[in-house]
Formats: C-alpha cells, sequence, structure tokens
C-alpha cells in the first residue's frame, strides 16, 4: 500500500530559535574558535521544522547529543522534530528515544520515542 505524501508548503514550515547555540549564532563550545558560526543555524540564530512539531524525546529539546559537543543526532540540533502522524509509543525505548542498553538512539523508533501506527 502506498503512502501519500504532504506537499510541503510555507503554511505548515515553523521557524524555530535553534536550539544548539539557543539563538546566538556562534558554536556555543567555540570549536575551533569563539567566532565560528552555530554549525546547525549557520549563524541566523533560526531553524525551520515541518509542522506539527515537537520537542525532540532523546535530547529533551536542548538540541545537544549527551555528554558530546555536537548536535543532537535525531533532531539535527534544532531541538524539536516533526510529530509522526497515527503515532504509537514505541516498546523498546518506552518513548524516550533512548536504547535501554547503550544510552544511544533506539534502532526501532530512530529517537523518536514513537512509530507510526
Amino acid at each position: 500500500m502506498a503512502t501519500k505524501l504532504k506537499k510541503i508548503t510555507s503554511s505548515n514550515i515553523k521557524t524555530l530559535t535553534c536550539a544548539f547555540c539557543k539563538g546566538a549564532g556562534k558554536d556555543p563550545f567555540e570549536v575551533p574558535s569563539k567566532l565560528s558560526n552555530c554549525q546547525v543555524c549557520i549563524g541566523r540564530g533560526t531553524v525551520q521544522v515541518i509542522e506539527p512539531t515537537e520537542v525532540c524525546p532523546y535530547c529533551k529539546g536542548k538540541g545537544i547529543f549527551f555528554h558530546h559537543r555536537m548536535p543532537c543526532t535525531v533532531c539535527g540540533g534544532r531541538g524539536s522534530v516533526t510529530k509522526i502522524k497515527g503515532e504509537k509509543r514505541c516498546g523498546k525505548c518506552e518513548g524516550n528515544g533512548k536504547n535501554p542498553e547503550s544510552g544511544l538512539p533506539c534502532s526501532s523508533c530512530y529517537g523518536l520515542g514513537s512509530i507510526s501506527s
């Protein structure tokens, strides 16, 4: 059965403050220097996400991969992800997006905490 893709228009794109740099536009870890632009928003301080959105379940909206100086691999550092239509809670990670053994993004839901039903 083929799934119908929703057309992306300017009306369903939401502009948010970059979670990785908190809107500053500069790399929060000052790598390689304190003058470096944020690698997520490219120095703009804002990012765009397709609506409907929800806070990233893996990084809890911080945009940072835990205990590392890199963007979250699930949301790309934006802090928000596009909500899955017709979703149900992932049974493997119990909805928190983390693999219970390793702490890495769940391989069943790709760190989103939910799967489409």
